[in-house]
C-alpha cells in the first residue's frame, strides 16, 4: 500500500537531476580523489573516465525498467520484477540499501574531514566523528520537512557547489600552468589490477544516480524524465571529475594526494590558491557534503519502506509515531551514524564498493534472464554491464585482500549474513502464513 508521504509528480527534472548529482559529487570528489589515487597512481583521472563509462552500462539495466515500471521503490521494484518475491530480491535491495547507508556514513566523514581543515590543533580523532553524526541528523530534520523543502534546497546546493568546484578546478590548473604535476611522479599505483581496482572504488563517485532510480514516480513524466535525469548527472558528475582530477593533479604529486587523501581537495588548493583558495574548497565541500546526505537518506528511507510494503523486510516500530516510511528513515540514520562513528574514510568506502558491485551485477543477470523482452533491452549490453562489473570487482578483492583482507572478510560475512538472514526471514513468514490459512501476495 501506498504511504501517504510519497507525492506523486513532486519532484522536477531539474529537482531530480539535482538530487542525482547531490549524492554523486558530495562523495566522488571530496571523499574518494584521493583513495583512488593510492590504486591508480598516476591514472586516476583515466580511473574515473573508466568508471563513467561502466556506469553508463549499468545505467542502462536502470533506465530500461523504470521507464517501463516507474516506482517510488525504484531498485526494490527492478528486482523483484526479475526475482519475484524471494530472498534474491531482498537480499539483492538490502545490499543496494547497505550501500546507500556506507555511502552516507562515507561522505558524513568526509564533511568533518574538510570541516576541522578550518581550524588548528584540533582532536580529528574525536571530531570527525561527532561532525559526521551532526550531519546525518540534519538531513533527517530536513527529510522530515517533506520532498519540495528537499527538492529545492538541492537545486541551490547543486549550482553553489558544482560552480564552486568548477572555479576552484580552473583556478589550481592556471596557477600551475595548465600542467599534471602527478603524471611526473614515479608512483604508477599496482599496473593494471590497481587501475582496474581503483575504477572500482571511483564507480562510487556515479553510483549516486540510483538515487534517481529509487525516486520513480515521484518524478514529473518518469516514463521519460527518470531517464533524462540519469543520464544528465552521470555527464554533469564525469565533466567535474575529469576537471577537479587535473586540477588536483597539476597541483600536487601522487604521493602527496594520497598523503593527503581524505582532504586531497583542500591540499590541492592550499599551493595553487592560497590560504584562501583552501578556505573556499573547504566551504563548497561543507556544502557538497551536506546536499549529498540529505539526497541519500531521502532515497534509502523509502526504498526500505518500500521492502517493507512488498513483506521482504520485518518490521519494528518501537513505538515510534508516524508511517512507516518515518520509521525507515529513523533507521537509516541511526546505522549511518554508527558507521560514520566506527569506520574510517578507506573501509567505508571499500565496503561501499563491494556491497554496490554485488549487488549491480544482480540486477543486471536478473534483467538480462527474466526481463530483456519485456522492457525491449539489448542483450549485448546487459552483458557487457555484467562483465565489466565483475572485471572491476575482482580486481578491487584482490588488490584489497592484499592490502586490507579484514574489509573482505567483513564484506563476505555481511554479504552471507544479508542472504542468509533473507532466507530465514522468508521461509519463516511462508510457514506462519500457511499455519494461519493464507499465503503472502507479491
Amino acid at each position: 500500500m501506498r504511504e501517504p508521504n510519497y507525492e506523486k509528480g513532486s519532484l522536477t527534472l531539474a529537482g531530480t537531476v539535482a538530487m542525482g548529482t547531490g549524492v554523486m559529487i558530495g562523495a566522488g570528489v571530496f571523499a574518494l580523489t584521493g583513495q583512488v589515487a593510492e590504486l591508480s597512481g598516476s591514472l586516476f583521472p583515466l580511473a574515473f573516465l573508466a568508471a563513467a563509462v561502466i556506469s553508463g552500462f549499468s545505467a542502462y539495466s536502470y533506465i530500461k525498467v523504470s521507464n517501463a515500471y516507474p516506482s517510488a521503490g525504484g531498485i526494490a521494484m527492478i528486482l523483484h520484477k526479475a526475482y519475484g518475491h524471494s530472498a534474491m530480491t531482498a537480499g539483492s535491495a538490502l545490499l543496494m540499501a547497505l550501500s546507500m547507508v556506507i555511502n552516507e556514513s562515507l561522505v558524513a566523514r568526509t564533511f568533518g574531514t574538510y570541516a576541522l581543515r578550518l581550524f588548528e590543533n584540533v582532536d580529528a580523532a574525536f571530531w570527525t566523528p561527532v561532525l559526521a553524526v551532526g550531519l546525518i541528523l540534519a538531513a533527517f530534520i530536513v527529510n522530515l520537512l517533506g520532498n519540495r523543502w528537499i527538492g529545492t534546497f538541492s537545486k541551490v546546493t547543486a549550482l553553489l557547489k558544482v560552480g564552486g568546484i568548477l572555479a576552484f578546478a580552473f583556478a589550481a590548473l592556471g596557477a600551475a600552468g595548465f600542467s599534471f604535476q602527478a603524471g611526473e611522479q614515479t608512483r604508477s599505483g599496482s599496473g593494471l589490477a590497481g587501475f582496474l581496482a581503483g575504477t572500482a572504488l571511483a564507480i562510487l563517485a556515479y553510483k549516486g544516480f540510483t538515487t534517481i532510480t529509487n525516486s520513480g514516480d515521484e518524478v514529473q513524466d518518469p516514463h521519460k524524465n527518470v531517464g533524462r535525469a540519469i543520464i544528465t548527472s552521470l555527464a554533469i558528475c564525469l565533466i567535474v571529475y575529469l576537471v577537479v582530477s587535473f586540477a588536483v593533479g597539476a597541483s600536487l604529486s601522487v604521493e602527496e594526494i594520497v598523503q593527503a587523501k581524505n582532504y586531497s581537495l583542500a591540499e590541492a588548493a592550499r599551493p595553487a590558491l592560497g590560504g584562501y583558495g583552501m578556505s573556499f574548497t573547504v566551504l563548497i565541500a561543507i556544502v557538497a557534503t551536506a546536499s549529498g546526505i540529505l539526497a541519500s537518506v531521502f532515497a534509502v528511507s523509502r526504498m526500505l519502506a518500500m521492502l517493507t510494503d512488498m513483506k521482504l523486510i520485518p518490521h519494528r516500530h518501537f513505538g515510534m509515531p508516524g508511517n512507516i516510511q518515518k520509521h525507515t528513515l529513523v533507521y537509516t540514520v541511526v546505522c549511518a551514524s554508527l558507521l560514520a562513528a566506527l569506520f574510517d574514510l578507506s573501509r567505508i568506502a571499500s565496503m561501499g564498493a563491494i556491497f554496490y558491485l554485488v549487488m549491480d551485477i544482480a540486477v543486471h543477470w536478473g534483467v538480462f534472464r527474466h526481463l530483456r523482452e519485456d522492457i525491449g533491452a539489448k542483450a549485448w549490453v546487459l552483458v557487457s554491464a555484467i562483465i565489466l562489473d565483475v572485471l572491476v570487482l575482482g580486481a578491487f578483492a584482490v588488490i584489497k585482500f592484499q592490502q586490507d583482507p579484514m574489509i573482505i572478510w567483513v564484506s563476505v560475512i555481511g554479504i552471507l549474513a544479508v542472504f542468509g538472514f533473507e532466507i530465514f526471514y522468508l521461509r519463516h513468514r511462508k510457514s506462519g502464513d500457511q499455519k494461519e490459512g493464507h499465503y503472502a501476495q507479491d
